[in-house]
């Protein structure tokens, strides 16, 4: 095999998480009196943790102390509700089985919550995620390569043997940033031309094809 770890990001790539983020940020809307978002609106705003994704959901001109206050009443509302329609792609399952049968170490690097991602994590991939890194106090989200070199220390692999797999921008200059390829997927919130404009090194339409990728 060209590599020994496949990382990944989780919304858009690993799981479809949008209907219960969208859900989520227009129940803090509200709260506030607030117009609500489209699926489409919040498609676009994630990719770079809740905290922007509030910021860019809220109103414009919107002051900073109201766009804390709806943040929190976000984050509490979503760590209940993370789960409800969230679940993983088709074919996800059976490609993170293979690559366990095939010896090839996996984690998740995602500017999620870290308690959300944890969860997820388990409930859909129990066993088949060794390292899982979500937003975490003291370590720089994505696009910075924290995280990436993080779990790449865990696993104790070198990043010349490691590749990254998301659906963004942010993934794709994450890899950059980290030094490692990145694989962009086409079914989750971007279009494949953002990721070939972001410098994505391969493209794939389905999990199974991640294996053309790393052999």
């Amino acid at each position: 095999m060209k590599y020994d770890a496949v990382i990944f990001d989780l919304d858009g790539t690993l799981t479809d998480t949008l209907e219960d983020l969208k859900n989520s940020v227009n129940f803090a809307l509200q709260s506030f009196g607030f117009p609500e978002r489209t699926l489409d609106e919040v498609r676009s705003f994630v990719g770079n943790g809740v905290r922007k994704l509030i910021f860019r959901s809220v109103p414009c001109g919107t002051n900073e102390k109201t766009a804390e206050d709806c943040l929190a009443v976000f984050r509490e509302h979503y760590k209940n509700n993370s789960l409800v329609k969230t679940k993983p792609y088709d074919g996800i399952i059976p490609m993170l089985e293979i690559l366990k049968k095939q010896g090839i170490k996996t984690a998740v690097v995602t500017n999620k919550m870290n308690e959300a991602a944890q969860d997820i994590v388990r409930i859909f991939f129990d066993g088949l995620i060794e390292v899982t890194v979500g937003q975490i106090d003291g370590m720089a989200q994505k696009p910075q390569p924290d995280g990436i070199e993080f779990v790449l220390q865990k696993l104790g692999i070198s990043k010349e043997k490691a590749v990254y797999v998301g659906d963004s921008e942010v993934d794709c200059i994450t890899a950059k940033n980290a030094g490692i390829p990145c694989i962009g997927v086409t079914w989750g919130f971007r279009d494949k031309s953002v990721l070939l404009e972001n410098g994505a090194d391969y493209i794939i339409d389905s999990p199974e094809k991640i294996f053309d990728c790393i052999k």
